[in-house]
């Protein structure tokens, strides 16, 4: 359970680093460009782990990358990208806010990771929390931001449980550890986005000091290290839970908005962040019985891991051959 909880934390730090992703996109980062904008959070995020690792994909992570890299980083990012510029970022984050009950839906099919009746009822209290402390205003809404917002949220769920499933594949010698398959993803997302963003969006443009930072930022925190501990607790945290944490991200924004715009929570806001917290708490991992499989939670065995283990993993393999046979 210790090992559990460490693994929890780590995995929130992705969360929150994309709840500020929203506010420094809509204030810092050109507008009407949302495939350089995705390009250029993708790719320098990717060559950065690959140098890391210094490896590249074998068998059948060439085409396995190449998919998650559309999916998990060229379709989420660009969508992300227009939904934080047309949209407040309350309602951006309450429409990803439905992903935890996505997830856990694909992950039963996907991954046999049968949904347990507290993530259910944690994600239904975790989603009317957060639109407690987001639907308090009355701004116009924009059509093509919340489209591209919910797009985003059911190609990322999809994206997220296909990494899990295929990252507990039995190909032992493909060496799929933690931080070389986000780096392959994200080099991969990067490399489709380029000449797409040439072709259809002309020139790059011009940027400024601010813009870069913000580039810089958005890049190697919200994106390099918040994809690596992400897909580090999806290989050791079941899907649903993981799915739960991720509704940090709203109330980062949240909070974000009361430290930097000096804005006020209201009493119904707090009651909404106590409900999140609620859900969070309710998703947590539990001490899996001795040899129980159906239920699709893993015995705490295998993930009795520490938390710098995504980065010791990087140069060797990623399988761990302990009681699950998996790598989670």
């Amino acid at each position: 359970m210790e090992a559990n909880i460490r693994w929890t934390a780590l995995t929130a730090l992705a969360p929150v680093a994309w709840g500020t992703n929203y506010f420094v996109t809509h204030e810092f980062l050109p507008t009407g460009h949302p495939l350089y904008g995705a390009a250029w959070r993708a790719l320098p995020a990717g060559l950065v782990l690959m140098a890391l690792c210094r490896r590249l994909p074998r068998g059948a992570w060439w085409w396995r990358s190449a998919v998650l890299g559309l999916l998990n980083v060229s379709v989420f990012f660009v969508l992300v990208y227009v939904a934080s510029q047309t949209l407040p970022t309350s309602l951006a984050s309450t429409v990803m806010a439905v992903s935890p009950l996505v997830m856990m839906l694909l992950a039963w099919p996907l991954v046999s990771e049968r949904p347990r009746a507290a993530h259910l009822a944690g994600a239904g209290i975790g989603l009317a929390g957060v639109c407690l402390m987001l639907l308090t205003g009355t701004e116009g809404v924009n059509v093509r931001g919340v489209l591209a917002s919910a797009a985003a949220m059911l190609v990322s769920a999809f994206g997220h449980v296909l990494t899990k499933r295929w990252s507990t594949d039995a190909d032992v010698g493909t060496g799929t550890d933690v931080v070389a398959s986000t780096a392959w993803q994200l080099t991969a997302g990067g490399l489709l986005l380029l000449p797409a963003a040439a072709v259809v969006e002309g020139p790059p443009p011009a940027l400024s000091p601010p813009a870069l930072l913000a580039f810089a930022y958005v890049s190697l925190v919200a994106t390099a290290l918040a994809f690596t501990v992400w897909f580090a607790g999806l290989r050791h945290l079941p899907a649903g839970t993981v799915g739960l944490i991720g509704l940090l991200n709203p109330v980062t924004g949240v909070l974000l908005g009361t430290v930097v715009a000096a804005e006020v929570l209201t009493a119904q806001q707090l009651g909404g962040l106590a409900l999140v917290l609620t859900g969070v708490v309710l998703g947590r991992p539990v001490r899996a019985k001795r040899g129980s499989s159906g239920s699709g939670q893993e015995p705490a065995a295998a993930a009795a891991v520490t938390a710098a283990e995504p980065v010791r993993a990087c140069g060797r393999t990623g399988v761990r051959r302990g009681s699950a046979g998996r790598t989670r």
